[in-house]
């Protein structure tokens, strides 16, 4: 099927298809079914790739912003087309003003696309920045680090068969010429100093010939076309949900329905960028680790059984509210769950814990060491405390003692800040009716069964003991 504007489908948006691409019991076909699909044995998870093109001053960096804004729970890294110009020859640069940069050849494409085949495979590349004095690469370049949706921009992203071979998806954002224009002198005239007539000379002597022989002609690969750019919120609204449907976290989340994370704000993502950062200091990690500590009990808190409760107010009215559910301990697996302990404290008064400690050796050979628990923890529902699932060794061996001490599996939840995907997937497929509450998923583990990008040695960097 032809590529179609996103405003002439959102009457059939019920239909079976929606402009260029098809929906087909809930699995995508068309250019995104023509990607090779993921290895179950793969640790590094396949970003979502968004290809976003159009012609200069079409509105493609806003379509790209209101993207990333919508997706803000997510890691978005965008990658310009624009940092990838050849660096000018002496030649060139003498008849700069002669120089098409509209024009295909002007892009180094191979280094384009072994930067991007870096990203798809999990790892971090340095994108070079182009300066336009210059009119050569900077010796500074910017450091892009693996993400979940990778958003390629620029004008000829679509033109070479290889880049566009390695999207998922494929946007066109279609603008008037005539808007483009205005907004092109605009640009020009205020950010590059340049005088109008200047600006006209380049339109008609590059950029509209190249718009036509190159870039409107890349129109047709793409699997939706935006009219209006950004200014067109519902197409992004629903390029957005289609782009969410697709992201690990959300896959398994509707795989597994007893995992839960937690809604994610700027405010929990910038204490996840501090935790994470090598170079915070031990008490600016405890600090916000143990903020976001809290907001992963308070949610699993919230899983918990509750009775109808009535009260009487200050006023002398009835409150129909609940109760809290009183037969509750924690079990933190020494070292890294005591860490939990305190924000478990603060909300359950009184509380109960206990203690489990497991030696554990790379991807096997866990050893149950030690096990403190409540007498009566069978009567109890289970909150189990540790910061990261990793492989989902170590917390099947604790989860099988508490069910052991005869804790039925549906009272257990499971307590942690970061989850791998592999762990999601062998502890929830172990125990179905045991719940997760986690605040973020992980891109998967390295050879040596550590979550990446994670956070480290938690318990060393919260206890202070790697000081060495």
């Amino acid at each position: 099927m032809g590529s179609t504007a996103v405003d002439d489908f959102m009457e059939a948006s019920s239909g079976a298809h929606f402009s260029g691409f098809h929906l087909e019991n809930g699995d995508l076909t068309g250019s995104e079914a023509q990607q090779p699909a993921n290895s179950a044995a793969e640790n590094v998870k396949q970003p979502f790739v968004i290809g976003v093109a159009g012609g200069a001053a079409s509105g493609k960096t806003s379509v790209c912003d209101m993207i990333i804004e919508q997706l803000r729970d997510q890691r978005v890294v965008v990658v310009n087309q624009d940092s990838f110009y050849h660096n000018l020859t002496p030649e060139e640069l003498k008849n700069v003003s002669e120089y098409n940069f509209d024009h295909p050849d002007a892009f180094d494409t191979d280094k384009l696309l072994c930067t991007l085949d870096k990203l798809k495979h999990g790892q971090p590349v340095d994108v070079p920045k182009y300066d336009f004095k210059t009119y050569k690469s900077d010796v500074h370049t910017r450091r892009v680090n693996p993400a979940d949706v990778i958003i390629l921009e620029g004008i000829l992203v679509f033109h070479d068969m290889r880049i566009r071979d390695a999207m998922n998806m494929k946007i066109f954002v279609d603008t008037d010429a005539d808007v483009r224009l205005a907004r092109r002198i605009r640009r020009d005239t205020a950010e590059k100093g340049r005088d109008i007539d200047m600006v006209l000379d380049q339109y008609s002597k590059f950029v509209k010939p190249a718009f036509d022989d190159f870039i409107l002609p890349t129109k047709k690969y793409a699997d939706i076309i935006i009219p209006r750019g950004g200014d067109n919120h519902v197409a992004i609204d629903l390029i957005v949900q289609h782009i969410r449907t697709k992201l690990g976290q959300h896959d398994l989340c509707k795989i597994f329905p007893n995992l839960y994370v937690i809604n994610t704000t700027f405010q929990i993502r910038g204490m996840h960028t501090l935790i994470r950062d090598s170079q915070t200091t031990k008490h600016d990690f405890i600090f916000y680790a143990d903020r976001l500590i809290r907001l992963v009990v308070e949610h699993g808190l919230g899983h918990l059984p509750f009775t109808e409760k009535q009260v009487i107010t200050p006023t002398g009215s009835v409150y129909t509210g609940v109760d809290f559910c009183k037969r509750l301990c924690g079990v933190s697996v020494i070292r890294s769950g005591e860490s939990m302990e305190n924000a478990l404290r603060a909300c359950c008064k009184g509380i109960k814990i206990g203690k489990i400690l497991i030696h554990r050796e790379g991807d096997n050979g866990q050893q149950l060491i030690y096990e403190k628990l409540p007498t009566d923890i069978s009567d109890r529902h289970v909150l189990l405390l540790d910061p990261i699932l990793g492989t989902g060794n170590s917390a099947v061996q604790a989860i099988s003692l508490i069910i052991n001490k005869g804790v039925p599996e549906s009272n257990i939840i499971f307590l942690n800040l970061i989850s791998a995907p592999r762990g999601i997937h062998v502890v929830c497929q172990r125990f179905p009716r045991l719940k997760i509450v986690t605040s973020e998923i992980e891109m998967g583990l390295n050879e040596y069964y550590r979550v990446i990008p994670g956070m480290g040695e938690f318990g060393d960097r919260y206890f202070g003991t790697d000081d060495d």
